[in-house]
């Protein structure tokens, strides 16, 4: 399988929500924030479809060693990356 991570024993997701716009600014810096003080207690590992548009520079985290035969595949299979949606793996 692609995904790497099989042995977690636990998987942290940072999901905030909130009801007001008015609150976007707070509640996405205090999202952030706890995300960045739970890492060290982490592994390097990530799970892909939890990522956001903004954390691209981790696809590669979360496939593990996985992640160089997968770009393989996607440069014989997508090389003109139809298929791009979501965290994607360039070809």
């Amino acid at each position: 399988m692609a995904y790497a991570h099989r042995d977690a024993k636990f998987v942290l997701n940072v999901h905030g929500r909130w009801d007001e716009a008015s609150q976007d600014s707070n509640c996405i810096e205090w999202a952030r924030a706890f995300f960045k003080a739970s890492a060290p207690y982490a592994s390097a590992g990530a799970y892909v479809n939890f990522m956001t548009e903004e954390e691209g520079g981790r696809i590669a985290a979360a496939y593990g060693e996985n992640y160089h035969r997968l770009v393989q595949i996607k440069k014989q299979y997508d090389p003109e990356n139809v298929f791009h949606f979501n965290q994607n793996i360039k070809p």
